[in-house]
């Protein structure tokens, strides 16, 4: 079994936390980058058998019409949406570099505990994220997946696959419309690659 995992494209509105709680669209240039991820507007041959969708409208406005245009079913599974980042929400680095120089720095020093203010917490985070991963490796056995998702997702899968703490993730640096591919075999679960960029030319 492997799964795919395709962050969004960049959305509009420039650099900024977006979790939960703010869902940009997709610009121009964050849509063409999803396109370009998958071999095109018009992709000829690909390996999925199903594309696995967050909700929010980064993701599901570029996997609807890829479910359309490649005949393939389409899920929505509300657990891959971002970690919410409370009080963080909709606002940039740079701001908060300037204005809260101090809660920027510690939240990358223990991501864990110093989380903004009303930002969901990662243990809970890791719970629905787990989860959704073992309900997809339980009803797709076998089958080759498309997730369109979030950085803060992958991270969490990432870690999941090597077993390592939670407090690893902001470590890992994922880019718009990177893909991360998750393999299962008889030997259990391997991370084959991360942040490709056409994922569908390694089948």
């Amino acid at each position: 079994m492997r799964i795919d995992f395709l962050r969004h494209g960049e959305p509009t509105g420039g650099e900024r936390y977006r979790g939960s709680g703010v869902d940009d669209p997709l610009s121009e240039t964050g849509l063409e980058q999803m396109w370009q991820a998958v071999g095109g507007r018009a992709p000829t041959s690909v390996p999925w058998t199903r594309i696995i969708s967050s909700p929010m409208r980064r993701c599901l406005d570029f996997a609807a019409p890829l479910s359309r245009t490649l005949n393939l079913p389409l899920t929505q599974v509300p657990d891959l949406r971002e970690v919410g980042f409370g009080s963080w929400e909709g606002r940039t680095p740079e701001d908060l570099r300037r204005n809260s120089p101090e809660e920027f720095l510690a939240f990358f020093h223990d991501p864990m505990h110093a989380r903004p203010r009303g930002a969901e917490p990662l243990d809970d985070f890791r719970r629905r994220v787990d989860g959704a991963l073992d309900e997809m490796l339980r009803q797709h056995a076998g089958e080759h997946l498309l997730v369109v998702t979030h950085a803060g997702v992958i991270r969490a899968v990432i870690c999941a696959a090597l077993e390592v703490p939670t407090e690893a993730m902001y470590r890992i640096r994922i880019p718009y419309a990177g893909a991360t591919r998750l393999r299962r075999d008889d030997r259990g679960m391997m991370l084959e690659f991360v942040n490709r960029r056409h994922p569908a030319d390694s089948a």
